[in-house]
């Protein structure tokens, strides 16, 4: 089979042709239909993760999938030969503490397709603990759908629904409007307007109030059109504070994290957002969330510092004096599927609003590779696996 495979970091990732993969007892093996190109996958080939490391090399990347069953392991119960799935990028155990506790999405033994194992930038692969962990598409959701789910769309749900708990009357902001940062607005716009995710109950509340802050107008745009109230654009070269449209405001200073989180405060009414997220995982972004949230307020890691970003200096002392709760948040466990996937296919959210590009398995290599230059707006999602 065709897979794409990099044998040192920043090395060149080729499409060449690997062993066919076979089913674990507990797994089964997936035909790959759609899968993501996230930043994620990135710093995997960078070798800033620890899990890809720890594995070794050659390496495939990929995370976020679906696809039709083609093996099933002799003890999978749930799964049929044929059967269309999704795929939560963390594998729990079901038998550690943390599972125990129902906190699957720190497993202390998670598998990851793309991290702990290779992934999904190949034309099958293998999956474990399939019972655990698999979805079954219902009709009406596509394999494009399911795979812009499998990562990001579900990191952003559990950020903003189950750990941020945003709710009717108050107001996000998202810093960083990636794949993550664009998903956390689309749900954001949902929640805020009434929508359950449970449910689909709509109630009547105050007007939503969501800012998304970039250093990309064409990001900024497009949260705009997902659901962002305001937008606050931050160039990537500061200087002096100026203003632009009414709804739209330029920062500039000799502080970006305070000077950003000022517009945030000004734009939900001078007291800061009930949720403020950090979609991005740099040192400014993080900080400025700090900065940007109300008193009592919570504040979401989601993005993932990496690198030289790894350890931001944090205002503590707002965290103190203002009683912030600061939540990590990590992907999304398997429970969160069937949910989400009901609100795909009724139309109360639809994660295919956030492709831009469906290319070829040798193309999302490319596309990967040419994150060295910066994300494109929203996600690059591989379709065809024959080339």
């Amino acid at each position: 089979m065709l897979a794409a495979v990099y044998k040192e970091f920043l090395g060149k990732i080729a499409v060449e042709t690997v062993p066919v993969p076979v089913a674990e007892n507990d797994g089964v093996v997936v035909e790959v239909r759609a899968t993501g190109v996230c930043r994620s996958d990135w710093h995997g080939w960078c070798g800033h993760d620890g899990d890809v490391i720890a594995h070794g090399l050659p390496f495939v990347p990929g995370h976020e999938l679906s696809g039709v069953i083609i093996e099933v392991g002799a003890d999978v119960i749930k799964f049929r030969v044929g059967d269309s799935v999704a795929v939560p990028f963390i594998l729990s155990c079901g038998k550690c503490r943390e599972c125990g506790r129902g906190r699957a999405t720190v497993c202390e033994a998670q598998e990851q397709p793309g991290f702990t194992r290779w992934g999904s930038f190949a034309q099958r692969v293998s999956i474990p603990r399939a019972d655990l962990n698999l979805a079954k598409l219902p009709e009406g959701v596509s394999f494009a759908a399911a795979a812009a789910m499998g990562c990001r769309f579900t990191t952003a749900y559990r950020a903003v629904a189950q750990q941020g708990r945003l709710e009717p009357g108050q107001s996000l902001a998202v810093f960083g409007c990636g794949g993550v940062g664009l998903s956390a607005i689309m749900i954001g716009a949902s929640l805020l307007a009434g929508e359950s995710a449970q449910t689909g109950e709509s109630s009547n509340r105050d007007a939503p109030v969501i800012v998304a802050i970039d250093v990309s107008p064409d990001a900024l745009a497009k949260a705009k059109s997902l659901g962002a109230t305001h937008t606050v654009l931050v160039p990537p070269n500061q200087g002096r504070k100026r203003k632009s449209e009414k709804d739209d405001e330029t920062c500039e200073g000799p502080d970006p994290a305070q000077e950003v989180a000022a517009r945030v405060r000004e734009l939900t009414g001078g007291v800061g957002a009930d949720v403020s997220m950090d979609a991005a995982g740099f040192t400014v972004t993080c900080r400025a969330s700090v900065y940007a949230a109300r008193r009592g307020g919570k504040v979401i890691q989601v993005g993932l510092p990496l690198g030289e970003h790894e350890e931001p200096r944090i205002p503590m002392h707002r965290v103190a004096g203002w009683e912030l709760e600061l939540i990590g948040s990590h992907g999304a466990s398997a429970d969160a599927f069937p949910g989400l996937l009901d609100m795909v296919a009724s139309g109360r959210l639809d994660p295919e609003l956030l492709i831009e590009r469906r290319v070829t398995l040798s193309e999302g290599a490319e596309a990967l590779m040419a994150m060295n230059n910066g994300s494109q707006t929203g996600i690059t999602l591989i379709t065809d696996l024959s080339k």
